[in-house]
């Protein structure tokens, strides 16, 4: 008996890792994606203002992060991520000069906490201990439930972890996230919590090697290929239509939809998806980072929250950035500008840059967000779900994309078994 073909609507992380799983265990895949190029929104692309080849937006992975980096170590990119030998964030306050660097042990029993010069200042041991109760969290507690707002620990390490892990303001967070975060990280040691970076690019290290992992292995990718809608009879899906034509799917085909949540929802009838987005905005400067400066640093009381040094470029991310949506940008990227300057000790006047602004980088991760996330599975046995908008039980990062695509796979190949 054929075991029929799996299409897979899109070609972002969640897309070519439902992909990937597949082709591994000999599936034939078709992939169709409506861009010219993969990676949706971890993509590589040549900036013309700054001459440079730059991400649509800085992502940073830990080591903890399982799932990403079996992805990357099965397609061949594992060996594009640097990051330091061992657990350590750099940090900087811009209102006061101040610098420290955070430095959790490997294991599990967190005796760093105990340590003056590994923890952040003016913070104690005790208030560590506190983040515990982000591990027994229910769906419903927000960050601001369950943490002290105040104390430094909050201010300097808490609030800028979880801003860019959930993308919204973490006091109207959710807690279940957040502890869904802490606990395959920090919970786990300093040997989780390495930072990692494609150094030279997300497309080189994630999108490009799963692109000829797929086509190596008998999978066809299409690009500029858009579905116009879905067609269903009998509980089934039974017909994909695109643009320039239909394709009629047979008993034992089955459909991976790994698009955006606001894109499904046209597709799918009734589908509960998250209806509430923040954006983030990312800051480019082309000018060589000096060589003391770490490759991440952590920046507090700025506009500025993380600061990415590449070997061309110094880069920033900001979280949950809708203030800035109708900024002007040359003004923007002067104050920006002024803070990475004094960060990275360059006395220089404002280089080459570029701003990124993704509208609806990720859903808002509340607990009513949340809430909305529908399971990889649907009520149409041969249609499943991939997207960091499902639920992952992660919010919505590369770990999470990665892992629904899996999820989506795995449940595609039991369909045609």
């Amino acid at each position: 008996m054929t075991r029929g073909t799996t299409h897979v609507v899109g070609a972002g992380l969640a897309g070519l890792a439902a992909a990937v799983k597949l082709v591994a265990q000999n599936r034939h895949v078709i992939v169709h994606e409506l861009a010219r190029h993969a990676g949706g929104r971890c993509r590589s692309y040549f900036e013309p203002a700054l001459g440079l080849t730059i991400d649509n937006g800085n992502h940073l992975l830990l080591s903890g992060n399982r799932s990403a980096l079996d992805f990357l170590g099965q397609i061949g990119g594992l060996q594009l991520l640097t990051g330091p030998p061992r657990s350590e964030f750099a940090f900087c306050d811009a209102a006061s000069g101040e610098r420290w660097l955070l430095k959790p042990n490997n294991g599990p029993l967190p005796w760093w906490i105990f340590s003056a010069n590994r923890r952040v200042p003016r913070t104690h041991a005790r208030q560590y201990l506190q983040l515990g109760t982000l591990l027994f969290a229910s769906e419903g507690d927000t960050v601001g439930d369950k943490l002290d707002s105040q104390n430094d620990l909050y201010k300097r390490l808490m609030r800028p972890v979880l801003l860019a892990a959930l993308n919204c303001d973490p006091a109207e967070g959710s807690a279940w996230l957040a502890g869904a975060v802490i606990r395959e990280t920090l919970a786990r040691g300093g040997q989780a919590c390495r930072p990692l970076i494609a150094a030279k690019g997300l497309g080189p290290a994630l999108v490009d090697p799963a692109l000829a992992y797929i086509e190596q292995r008998g999978g066809t990718v299409r690009f500029d290929n858009a579905l116009r809608a879905f067609e269903f009879t009998d509980g089934r899906l039974t017909a994909l239509k695109f643009a320039d034509e239909t394709i009629e799917l047979g008993e034992q085909d089955n459909v991976v939809l790994a698009v955006p949540a606001w894109v499904a929802r046209t597709l799918v009838p009734d589908l509960a998806v998250p209806t509430e987005y923040r954006s983030i905005l990312n800051a480019h400067f082309k000018i060589a980072p000096p060589v003391s400066l770490p490759k991440i640093t952590g920046v507090i009381n700025a506009t500025t929250e993380w600061l990415f040094a590449f070997h061309d470029r110094l880069s920033v991310t900001v979280s949950s950035a809708d203030r800035f949506n109708e900024t002007e940008r040359e003004p923007l990227a002067r104050q920006i500008w002024t803070e990475v300057s004094k960060v990275a000790g360059l006395n220089a006047e404002l280089p080459p840059w570029q701003i990124v602004k993704e509208r609806r980088a990720t859903f808002a991760a509340t607990p009513s967000q949340n809430a909305l996330r529908p399971k990889a599975g649907t009520r149409w046995k041969n249609l499943f779900l991939g997207g960091d908008w499902t639920q992952t039980g992660l919010p919505a990062t590369i770990e999470g994309a990665i892992r629904s695509g899996e999820t989506a796979a795995k449940l595609a190949t039991a369909a045609q078994s």
